[in-house]
């Protein structure tokens, strides 16, 4: 397996050779309490202290104003939490900027929100504040002005300095978060002039879990961790020895070899973006052009989306978009948003970060694989070459939004579909009045057409099981409503410039061989070049009139029946992440490429009343439709609903696709949570579901009966999930049991 370039330092730092070194001895040998007053408490005593000079030294203080914290975002809530409320009888007005990590941001939200009030200056278009704009934001009510010493993302360097003058000119405490800046550029807190400043050890090559605060002499916050005295009374728990001997051996090479790194790591940024400026004139530079952190170099592309550059040299390059701590999102981050980025570019855009480890070969590797990686996405190249290199597809590297995750917005789609005009013609029998997946046409007395369609973007890295996946998702919205498929009509979108035709040859033909299974032809369809691959059918099927199946028929007392566990939008991220095992993978794939054929002709043996199958909505989107259709509230027992294997583990993880995160917005005026029921189990019934199984509503006498005889199969995990209540409003009650 290849070693991808790393270019994302500003994410994180492999820990130092000498670091690791240093740390060992404490990791076996020295094992004790430093609050121990026998041999082997002094030993790790004597550790620490030197770790703390050792940090004191790089940055120019007093040893005893250094606080070893568990990193960035610790420092950064005791620093500004505790100059608020050790000073809230002074003022309650604090300054940041509209471009702070959110260890600051969140925190200054959360105060918003304790009676504190907060002003976000703006930054100009390379990201740098403006000392007017603080100056005009000061009251007599200001207690804290708190600026990062440089920005995580675009790299641009704050005027620290002048800020510091205007707040001691005010008698304002001055915090900067300089967790982007130790190591890369001068910290000297004397020449800064700053009150409070925070530091992460995994920024500068030593290991995660470890930070600074450094407090000035005279400054006084109120604790944030409450318990003994350690860390002079201002930070309570027993101190990581073996970190925080790891953060002062980093602190000493940061010192010591500051030239050459400094040196070293511009020179590799400026050859970056040199040839890369040279491959592609219209690149955009983001961040100050000579006020930047000597590492780090955010691109603009226009008119490619960043995730996707970035899934498309993933085995090769390790970088960023936008902020690190938000890989999955390909929102436009708070940073370019301040900074007026254009769309065009702001989508675009790609954080590289240099390291001291990192050699001139690499960048004229990575070089290489950028050029050739933005000529295939971007349509305006001039581009001709398909010479595709034959190796290993894993096609949820090509795509963002993969399976039914990757639809619309459910709220924005609802707002559109109410627009749409009413539909007045007699032989519709089923429109977009039920939300139901497919439309019903009355062909005669008896009879009428089904017709449904749906595609969407990979969910598994396999070609062929990504084709019957798709086919048995498109499939299934015909059996959802009690009907028979007749044929289906293949929906292609293919990126010929990046993937070799015989992967859509194996996507054909896993579509192919489930369409066979249900016993259907493919007898055509319709292909376009797209940016990332998609596959669907539309797929047409019959039904006698007087056994359509709908959503909006649900019964009082009726029982609600799942055919197949949930989770699979979870497992699908934790697969593009490279989190899942084969076994987990396996058990998802089988699940979404079994048919709902059997279930739905169990269903015919019994007075079913209604039906839906579970797909990109989640289990409580698609159920929300059936109670608002219905106008009759539901009751869903958590404990009941099956999962697939591992989901739960990954939910905890926070493993979750952001068309989960939207189903969970979509549902929240129709769900009614219980106390015990956790973020997690909420985010887990709300999972963008693809080729579910089918939502069945029918008396309730009757489902232990279908339970087990959908059980004869020996592949049907079906389950009961809960029941319909009375008439009403469409709610939905979730407790555990």
């Amino acid at each position: 397996m290849t070693i991808p370039i790393y270019l994302d330092y500003n994410a994180t730092t492999p820990i130092d050779p000498e670091v690791a070194n240093a740390m060992k001895p404490f990791l076996a040998d020295y094992f004790g309490n430093p609050s121990s007053s026998h041999s082997y408490g002094i030993k790790t005593k004597i550790a620490v202290e030197n770790a703390r000079k050792q940090v004191a030294e790089l940055i120019n203080c007093n040893s005893s104003e250094i606080i070893f914290t568990s990193g960035g975002t610790e420092s950064n809530n005791y620093a500004i939490k505790g100059v608020a409320f050790a000073n809230k009888h002074r003022g309650n007005h604090i300054i940041t900027s509209q471009i702070e990590h959110p260890a600051v941001i969140e925190v200054c939200k959360y105060l918003e929100k304790n009676d504190f009030d907060v002003t976000y200056v703006p930054v100009d278009e390379y990201g740098l504040v403006n000392v007017n704009e603080i100056k005009k934001a000061i009251t007599s009510k200001t207690i804290l002005i708190s600026v990062m010493h440089a920005n995580n993302e675009v790299g641009t360097i704050q005027p620290i300095s002048e800020i510091a003058v205007l707040a001691k000119q005010n008698n304002i405490i001055f915090h900067t978060d300089a967790a982007q800046s130790i190591g890369k550029i001068q910290t000297d807190v004397q020449q800064m002039g700053v009150d409070l400043m925070s530091v992460a050890g995994h920024k500068f090559y030593a290991p995660k879990g470890i930070g600074v605060l450094y407090i000035k002499e005279g400054v006084k916050l109120e604790k944030l961790i409450h318990g003994a005295n350690h860390e002079q009374n201002l930070r309570a728990g027993t101190e990581n020895v073996l970190e925080i001997v790891g953060i002062g051996k980093a602190s000493e090479i940061a010192k010591r070899d500051f030239e050459n790194n400094f040196s070293h790591m511009k020179t590799l940024r400026d050859k970056l973006f040199k040839e890369l400026k040279n491959n592609f004139e219209n690149i955009k530079l983001n961040g100050h052009p000579t006020k930047r952190l000597p590492n780090t170099l955010s691109v603009s592309f226009p008119n490619i989306e960043a995730n996707t550059l970035l899934s498309e040299i993933s085995d090769e390059i390790a970088a960023s978009a936008g902020a690190a701590c938000h890989t999955d999102d390909i929102a436009v981050s708070s940073t370019l948003q301040a900074m007026i980025i254009p769309i065009k570019y702001a989508m675009g855009t790609i954080r590289f970060s240099t390291g001291k480890n990192l050699q001139s070969s690499d960048v004229d590797k990575a070089i290489e694989i950028i050029t050739k990686a933005v000529k295939r996405l971007n349509p305006t190249e001039n581009n001709t070459e398909r010479n595709i290199e034959d190796k290993e597809i894993k096609l949820t590297h090509y795509t963002q939004g993969m399976g039914c995750a990757c639809k619309l917005r459910p709220k924005e789609l609802e707002k559109i579909l109410k627009n749409l005009p009413v539909i007045t013609n007699p032989n519709i029998l089923v429109g977009t009045d039920t939300t139901d997946d497919a439309a019903i046409y009355k062909i005669d007395n008896e009879r009428a057409i089904v017709q449904t369609v749906d595609f969407f973007s990979p969910i598994v890295d396999d070609p062929y099981s990504f084709g019957a996946i798709s086919a048995a998702n498109s499939i299934s919205d015909i059996y959802a409503m009690g009907a028979k498929p007749l044929f289906a009509l293949n929906i292609v979108g293919f990126p010929s410039s990046r993937l070799p035709m015989s992967v859509l040859e194996e996507i054909l033909r896993g579509a192919q061989d489930k369409a066979e299974e249900a016993g259907i032809s493919i007898v055509g369809g319709h292909s376009v070049d797209d940016i990332e691959p998609k596959y669907g059918m539309t797929v047409t099927g019959i039904i006698d009139i007087d056994k359509i199946l709908t959503n909006a028929n649900a019964k009082s007392g009726d029982a609600i029946i799942l055919t197949k566990p949930i989770g699979t939008g979870i497992i699908s991220n934790a697969t593009k992440r490279g989190l899942a095992d084969q076994e987990t993978k396996k058990e998802a794939i089988d699940t979404m490429s079994q048919l709902n054929k059997y279930a739905a002709e169990v269903m015919e043996e019994f007075p079913v009343n209604s039906c839906t199958d579970v797909t990109g909505f989640g289990l409580l989107g698609h159920l929300s439709e059936m109670t608002k259709s219905s106008k009759i509230d539901a009751e869903i027992l958590f404990n009941n609903v099956p999962l697939l294997k591992n989901a739960w583990d990954f939910a905890v993880s926070n493993v979750i696709p952001g068309g989960s995160r939207n189903n969970l917005e979509y549902v929240k005026d129709y769900v009614v949570w219980s106390n015990e029921i956790t973020e997690t189990k909420k985010a887990i019934l709300c999972d963008a579901q693809t080729s579910g199984g089918l939502l069945i509503s029918l008396p309730f006498e009757y489902k232990d009966e279908i339970i087990n005889k959908l059980h004869l199969s020996g592949m049907i995990k079906a389950s009961y999930i809960g029941k319909f209540l009375a008439e009403g409003k469409g709610k939905i009650f979730v407790k555990n049991n």
